[in-house]
């Protein structure tokens, strides 16, 4: 019983810790050609790093000392780009001067070029030697992105341009500040709770619990209102960490169209994310909200926001004219913006809806009725059934000696019922999450396995009780020693 039960908690552990953490790694390839990373937020503006070299000029084939430097952060991403076209691909390719804090990556066809972390520990400085290409251009800038913690980053921080040898240094300013993203939006402040009015009348709307108030501390709230080409949403409920709601072509996470508030140092941020099963949502570089605004006030967390109903140039965004399940979802969130992954089931609506329909006021369920048709039926077979049966046999042997039943010791009849009752629960408790997922589930953890194994077990268990030796035959006791080790392993599973 313990190996498994630790195994699990290592395996949960371990996938839990690799999602959250963005790309602490340093795999950030996505990030080749903006430099951008995908933490969902907008760069900052005045660097604090700085970039220097060990020489001016260059021939094909030289080794130019690259340093980066200031103060503690996490994350980099460095690369040598033509000075005169810095949208053009890096140029070059680099060697490591220490393997601990940096690794090589590959951008387009150039192998090595361009330099990243090896892990999330905070670092200083980092020193790297870059080689130039034979058909290197004739004025090559150092860039790069650093990052502080997960929502405080600077991109493109331009460093020295160095050229080839008898060729003239390029003038061209270099700005002092990183390159800021053109989608950020101003945010405003939230000046009270939002209201349910209107609800199924002017917005669509979903609570939970059904027609609670959102001004209250226990209310979950999300409403739409269409207005023209786009519609405004709003979204509040009793959270620290953040609130999310997402559109999904069905019930189960992946492929998700998700809109995140985060409580990230008591400022929300908001942002769009691309959800890709049961994984750490991938957060848009590119913003397509409007109108944003927040609250924070006596435990619940309330944000606002506009977007188009149709956003053809923004990929991963669904049409809202469309009918979709929608998914609500809080959880906690670290100091930086970090989210993590939700304790309970997020409320997942009963149906398709089209939030630009017919007003509606609905609610929705954190646990489907044939799941929770499959706990209820496992808790009443393991629970009850299964131990009065064990009591029946263990201590009402001697008791009923002589009560018969259908010519059989009582006990005996008692116990056997109660056990076929067990087998018949299970086996209709066992049919219902396939039912329900349409086939096996590949994002459920071990939970699927024990219960083929308990399945299994209940099935094996009734079958060998149907060979049993005779109260005095010699292998009766061997029969019983089998009999007790398999329901003792089913009940433990179970």
């Amino acid at each position: 019983m313990e190996l498994p039960a630790f195994v699990v908690a290592v395996w949960i552990f371990v996938c839990f810790y690799a999602s959250v953490g963005g790309y602490p790694n340093g795999k950030v390839r996505e990030a080749c050609t903006s430099m951008v990373p995908c933490h969902g937020s907008s760069p900052q503006l005045s660097p604090e790093h700085t970039i220097t070299v060990n020489g001016t000029e260059f021939k094909p084939g030289d080794n130019i000392e690259v340093h980066l430097s200031g103060p503690d952060f996490e994350g980099f991403f460095i690369q040598a780009r033509d000075a005169e076209h810095l949208g053009s691909p890096a140029v070059g390719s680099f060697v490591l001067a220490d393997r601990r804090h940096s690794q090589l990556l590959t951008c387009g066809r150039t192998k090595n070029s361009a330099v990243s972390h090896t892990s999330k520990a905070k670092k200083r400085d980092i020193k790297v030697n870059w080689i130039a290409p034979r058909d290197a251009p004739k004025h090559v800038q150092f860039l790069a992105t650093v990052v502080k913690k997960y929502r405080i980053f600077w991109v493109k921080i331009p460093g020295p341009i160095v050229s080839q040898a008898d060729v003239w240094s390029p003038t061209p300013p270099l700005h002092a500040t990183s390159e800021a993203l053109s989608t950020s939006y101003p945010v405003s402040y939230i000046s009270k709770p939002f209201s349910a009015s209107g609800c199924g009348s002017m917005k669509f709307c979903i609570r939970n619990p059904s027609n609670c108030d959102p001004g209250s501390a226990s209310c979950f709230f999300l409403s739409f209102q269409q207005q023209g080409s786009s519609v405004f949403i709003e979204m509040s409920g009793p959270s620290e960490g953040y609130l999310a709601f997402a559109l999904s072509h069905d019930q189960w996470m992946g492929g998700d169209d998700a809109y995140l508030c985060v409580n990230e140092d008591h400022r929300v941020h908001v942002s769009t994310a691309l959800l890709k099963e049961r994984s750490h949502p991938l957060l848009d570089s590119e913003n397509a909200l409007e109108d944003v605004s927040w609250r924070i006030a006596d435990g619940v967390l309330q944000c606002s926001f506009r977007r188009s109903i149709r956003l053809s140039a923004y990929r991963g965004r669904f049409n809202l004219d469309t009918s979709y399940y929608i998914f609500l979802a809080d959880g906690e969130a670290s100091e930086g913006g970090l989210i993590y992954k939700h304790r309970r089931q997020p409320l997942v609506t009963d149906g398709l809806y089209n939030i630009t329909g017919p007003p509606q006021d609905i609610g929705g369920s954190r646990s489907p009725q044939l799941i929770k048709a499959h706990g209820a039926l496992m808790f009443v077979a393991w629970v009850t059934t299964v131990s009065i049966g064990v009591i029946v046999a263990r201590f009402f042997k001697p008791v009923w000696s002589h009560s018969f039943l259908f010519g059989k010791e009582l006990w005996f009849q008692v116990h056997r019922m109660l056990m076929l009752t067990t087998v018949m629960l299970t086996s209709i408790s066992f049919v219902l999450p396939f039912v329900y997922r349409g086939g096996w589930s590949r994002q459920a953890g071990f939970h699927p396995y024990l219960g083929c194994a308990v399945m299994a077990l209940t099935i094996f268990q009734p079958l060998m009780a149907g060979f049993r030796p005779s109260r005095h035959a010699p292998r009766r006791q061997l029969f019983n020693w089998f009999h007790w080790s398999t329901g003792t392993t089913a009940r433990i599973l179970a």
